[in-house]
């Protein structure tokens, strides 16, 4: 009988082959969990359900944010699904 090696990831619970994948996934939740929060202080009256999908899109696009942080805005057009349609903000705010 052969023995596999797993690691199992604590927020989740999700199971993993290797400890560099579980590492990964464990980051990546720790991120989408401090977005969360971070949008749940800002925003008092989200939804807990949206917020957490919210900080976890964040945290799985990570790159187009940074992106988007670096004076590339339109990296995070690239997140919203084409049957969405998102108000533009005026200047005016």
């Amino acid at each position: 009988m052969t023995v596999i090696a797993m690691w199992k990831c604590d927020r989740d619970n999700s199971m993993f082959e290797n400890r560099k994948e579980a590492d990964a996934h464990d980051k990546l939740l720790e991120l989408g969990e401090q977005f969360t929060r971070l949008l749940e202080q800002v925003v008092p009256d989200v939804d807990e359900r949206a917020a957490e999908e919210f900080g976890l899109l964040l945290a799985r696009n990570r790159q187009q944010v940074i992106q988007a942080c670096k004076g590339k805005p339109e990296a995070i057009e690239e997140l919203v699904p084409a049957q969405c349609t998102v108000p533009k903000l005026s200047a005016s705010g």
